[in-house]
């Protein structure tokens, strides 16, 4: 197999959770280009037909599934279905997502709950819907999709944090206890990317956005096909000895301390 063969997904079957929009959905269409089949949920129908019209612009058959993650019962009709139509999932994209920006003496324990369920909780259980399959085929990919709360803190974000960095370990400990089987699981960890979610912060003249600028190397904001290739990769096979990693896409920011005064 040649180099540029191992990054092709042609005849896989990927499923990307929370590929309306935003990286989930610059992901799913990489994927797509690649030569994998397309299934993708979210919550909110209006959201999905969008969703499907625009993979229609794009020229990609994908299949469009209204479930909710955090649903057991709907993750596992969901999976059920894909398999029935397309076959084995050979690449799982946990992407849905939220965050509330509420200091945490302010948050109620309802709304942190929520993070959780979506940001922790939903990967746990669309992983488990999964894994069953690919451990009879032999192989299979998981992508987590983390973030540099994974490993910092910041104001306002505790939940966000705190459901991020549980996903870095869910992330290895489903390397170390399905690795065996010839499944790998990794994560990505975007820095501050250009989506709907941080639309406020990146306002001209916002001093967040200005913050954001002067700590990243790559001096701007990232954008959801920044995380197309090092999607590629983990979903393909020239990532088959990569397992339980992390793939921090941040341009930089992780590794600045910042510029000296």
């Amino acid at each position: 197999m040649t180099t540029q063969n191992r990054f092709a997904l042609n005849g896989k079957v990927a499923l990307v959770t929370g590929a309306a929009y935003g990286i989930g959905y610059a992901i799913a269409a990489a994927f797509a280009r690649a030569g994998a089949k397309i299934a993708f949920n979210c919550r909110s129908k209006e959201h999905l037909q969008t969703a499907l019209d625009a993979f229609r612009d794009d020229d990609i058959d994908a299949l469009g599934y209204l479930c909710d993650v955090r649903d057991e019962n709907s993750v596992a009709e969901m999976v059920q279905d894909i398999e029935k139509r397309c076959g084995v999932i050979d690449i799982l994209v946990n992407n849905a997502g939220i965050i509330k920006r509420i200091p945490m003496c302010e948050m109620t324990v309802e709304e942190f709950r929520e993070v959780i369920d979506i940001d922790l909780n939903a990967p746990f259980i669309v992983s488990k819907a999964v894994l069953p399959q690919m451990i009879e085929k032999g192989h299979g990919k998981i992508i987590n999709i983390c973030s540099m709360m994974s490993e910092l803190g910041r104001e306002t974000v505790s939940a966000y944090a705190a459901a991020k960095g549980g996903l870095k370990m869910l992330t290895r400990n489903i390397a170390a206890e399905y690795g065996r089987y010839n499944i790998q699981c990794n994560g990505l960890g975007p820095g501050y990317i250009a989506t709907p979610q941080t639309a406020p912060l990146r306002e001209h003249g916002h001093p967040f956005n200005d913050f954001i600028l002067a700590k990243t190397p790559a001096n701007r904001w990232g954008t959801p096909e920044d995380l197309a290739g090092p999607a590629i990769f983990l979903a393909s096979d020239a990532s088959n000895f990569v397992n339980g990693q992390i793939l921090y896409v941040d341009g930089g920011i992780l590794a600045y301390i910042g510029k000296q005064p």
